[in-house]
């Protein structure tokens, strides 16, 4: 007997530990347990020591209130111009309301799965490859809007979705990398012929201030050039005045200028009247007259130096004597050789003029004629 009624406190006492042991719960902090009541809904119990009815109440399901982070795996989609992508997501997404996450939806991160696919395919199928590329914020938006909007009547709050990785087909990225190769090349092209451009302008900017620099030295010494002849003419006419020359000295000029005349080389046919000689008689007899004009009288300064006149004198007049001799000649072999020597001949040669009668007086030789 006394055997029994141990068994039977022992028993008590058992029922009594597991009792207890069912009517204590402690939850832990981000975790929140959904409690039934003879299998309906009760209550949720939050973190710290909480009271249950034992062998009544029981607990549905643990849910932990953290955010959480779900990488699904390569979906192909085929974008608007009829290319397969695989597309590699990640999801952002944390439980608001353990109730509801647990009593409206089976499995809500299968549904999340699914939901994303679906929403990704949708987006990505209105968008062609390049911008599919290049739209990725754009893309996580719409994401992000459309799994909020539809989980949130499950207790879950989508924080973010991103995409994780584009991958398009092997010959679409060697089709690419030779796209953008072919467009860093056209890039340096195009440097290369802007710096080409620039240097050329450059260089023609410099070669045109040297020319402007260059003419302008060139018309600066022309005109101190310029300047520097006019005085010096300027200060010859200026002397010419103030010695007053006269007639003779002019006269004596001519007939020292009148052989370089005939020996120029570029003096190739000349005209000789027949009155050249006269001509020179009538010069000379010019020159001996000169002494007789009024207001031409010897300085005394130049008579010391009248002998060395006269003998230039007559030096010139017989260095002219002989250049028109010789011209007088020229002229008669240009004759004979334009006629054949059986056409008419020339003007008869003029009688021999001496340098002396270049500088007698004409009076006298008209009173010998």
């Amino acid at each position: 007997m006394e055997l029994v009624i141990a068994v039977l406190f022992g028993a008590m006492a058992l029922i009594a530990v597991i009792a207890l042991a069912k009517a204590v719960r402690i939850v832990p902090q981000q975790r929140q347990d959904v409690v039934e009541r003879l299998g309906k809904y009760k209550r949720t119990l939050n973190p710290g020591l909480n009271l249950l009815v034992p062998f009544i109440d029981a607990v549905r399901t643990k849910v932990d209130m953290r955010e959480q982070v779900v990488s699904f795996p390569p979906q192909p989609v085929i974008t608007s111009d009829n290319l397969v992508v695989s597309i590699d997501t990640v999801l952002y997404f944390k439980v608001i309301d353990s109730a509801r996450a647990t009593y409206e939806i089976s499995n809500f991160l299968q549904a999340i799965e699914q939901l994303t696919v679906t929403t990704l395919r949708n987006v990505i199928g209105s968008l062609d490859l390049e911008r599919a590329l290049t739209s990725r914020e754009e893309i996580n938006r719409h994401l992000s809007g459309v799994l909020d909007e539809t989980t949130g009547r499950w207790g879950i709050k989508v924080t973010r979705v991103e995409i994780k990785a584009i991958e398009p087909p092997p010959s679409i990225r060697d089709s690419m990398e030779k796209q953008m190769r072919a467009e860093r090349d056209r890039r340096a092209a195009i440097l290369n012929a802007e710096g080409h451009k620039q240097s050329q302008i450059l260089t023609a900017e410099g070669e045109k201030q040297a020319a402007v620099l260059r003419a302008d030295g060139d018309r600066q010494a022309r005109i101190l050039q310029a300047e520097g002849q006019a005085k010096a003419i300027r200060t010859v006419f200026d002397a010419i005045h103030q010695a007053n020359p006269s007639q003779k000295v002019l006269a004596y000029q001519y007939l020292q200028a009148l052989p370089q005349i005939a020996n120029g080389t570029a003096n190739k046919v000349w005209i000789v009247p027949a009155e050249l000689t006269k001509a020179l008689e009538g010069m000379g007899g010019a020159l001996g007259g000169l002494s007789q004009m009024v207001g031409d009288a010897p300085t005394p300064q130049a008579s010391s130096g009248a002998s060395d006149v006269e003998r230039e004198a007559a030096e010139a007049a017989q260095a002219a004597a002989a250049a028109a001799r010789q011209i007088h000649d020229e002229v008669r072999v240009a004759e004979a050789q334009a006629t054949g020597g059986h056409g008419p001949q020339g003007l008869p040669a003029p009688e021999p003029v001496s340098p002396n009668s270049l500088l007698q007086d004409p009076a006298d030789q008209r009173e010998r004629g």
